[in-house]
């Protein structure tokens, strides 16, 4: 396999928001990873069927298995015409694209199952890959977060690894922080020490979906909601007892555990959309700088990415959060902060038709490395 490959990264987050497509040019002759970002685009969803994964991710409603089977279709062809528009809007044929790393949509999320049932977790994404695959015309790889759950994993955060490779800095501990639906660090000790990472819970997923329900905006841009109100101390500690905060790492979650019905239970009545909204924010702000004071308390800088990173109030109240550490977009190092979750996928797919793994046992607590996802060949 040439060492200069280019590679098409997909992905769909717990907002929602739409898909993302990064076609990334990797170059490792002297054995290290550099990745360079040919192509970047966000492609939106069908607005129903958008309507349709959100109401799932809030648990809103059940499927019967036809739907679940003609979900995992629209979703796949979702897929797979955003990967022939970036092909088409970056000027490429299909021959130069060596893989696509497909993620999918995630519908649930229990990697330790639910409690007290007994069950071994699961981590569930549709998005058929062999559809993919036939409608692309490219080889795809997908399925990446089963395979380290099955080894006792959380099966996320996945691309810490990938974090590591571009921007870890000898000497410096720095943390990146992924503003999703659901926060993530991925912990980069300047000693060269043992990579770490893990879910912070909510990062935009809660606020996009609060706006929504009382604005009709699919998110709060550059936080102008939240600055029309004021956090709500009372909410924002009961929002702050949720057991999950307290749990050591690994660990992980996603719109299932952090949704609507969750902040509604902790609501006493008469609160203001806005001061709600203010306090979400401080929600998300408070469990990351708790976050990565009792996890990595050196930390010197903080590299955001994500769509959290355009919302000016947010980044503006971790860095209010954090005296004393740089908090900064990944743009400030070549990464385009919309386009680095993306790329992990290419990444994701390139190690596994290298045979590496694409985990990291020190993030997700899997019993070892693995070679994540199945292969479907175009």
């Amino acid at each position: 396999m040439s060492a200069h490959a280019l590679y098409l990264g997909l992905i769909s987050g717990t907002s929602v928001d739409g898909i993302d497509a990064a076609i990334v040019r990797f170059d490792d002759d002297d054995g290290a990873c550099r990745a360079t970002l040919r192509f970047g685009c966000t492609y939106p969803w069908d607005a129903a069927l958008r309507a349709r994964l959100v109401a799932l991710g809030q648990q809103a409603a059940a499927l019967t298995l036809d739907d679940l089977g003609e979900l995992d279709t629209r979703i796949a062809d979702g897929f797979a015409d955003a990967a022939r528009r970036a092909l088409a809007d970056a000027g490429l044929a299909a021959s130069e694209i060596s893989a696509i790393g497909s993620h999918g949509q995630t519908l649930r999320h229990r990697p330790q199952g639910r409690a007290g049932d007994g069950v071994d977790g699961f981590t569930l994404q549709l998005g058929d890959p062999s559809r993919i695959a036939e409608r692309t015309g490219i080889t795809t790889v997908a399925d990446f977060r089963r395979r380290d759950v099955a080894a006792g994993g959380h099966g996320a955060p996945l691309l810490p690894g990938l974090h590591a490779a571009l921007l870890h800095a000898p000497g410096e501990d720095r943390a990146v922080l992924n503003l999703g639906g659901i926060g993530n660090l991925t912990l980069l000790p300047g000693d060269g020490g043992a990579v770490r990472g893990f879910d912070t819970g909510p990062a935009n997923g809660l606020m996009d979906a609060w706006c929504l329900r009382h604005t009709g905006a699919a998110f709060d841009r550059d936080g102008a909601l939240a600055a029309q109100g004021r956090p709500d101390a009372a909410l924002l500690e009961r929002l702050r007892a949720e057991p999950w905060f307290s749990l050591p790492p690994p660990k992980s979650s996603g719109r299932d555990q952090f949704h609507l019905d969750w902040v509604e239970a902790a609501l006493r009545g008469g609160e203001t959309p806005a001061d709600v909204q203010a306090t979400l924010l401080a929600l998300s702000v408070t469990t990351i700088a708790d976050a990565l004071r009792a996890s990595q308390p050196a930390t010197a800088r903080l590299i955001a990415c994500g769509g959290g990173v355009h919302n000016g109030a947010l980044m503006r109240a971790l860095a209010d959060a954090l005296p004393g550490v740089v908090v900064e977009s990944s743009a400030a190092h070549g990464l385009d902060p919309d386009y680095v979750e993306a790329m992990g996928f290419a990444w994701l797919a390139r190690r596994t038709l290298l045979g590496l793994p694409g985990n990291l046992p020190t993030v997700t607590g899997a019993a070892g490395p693995r070679v994540l996802g199945g292969i479907y060949p175009a």
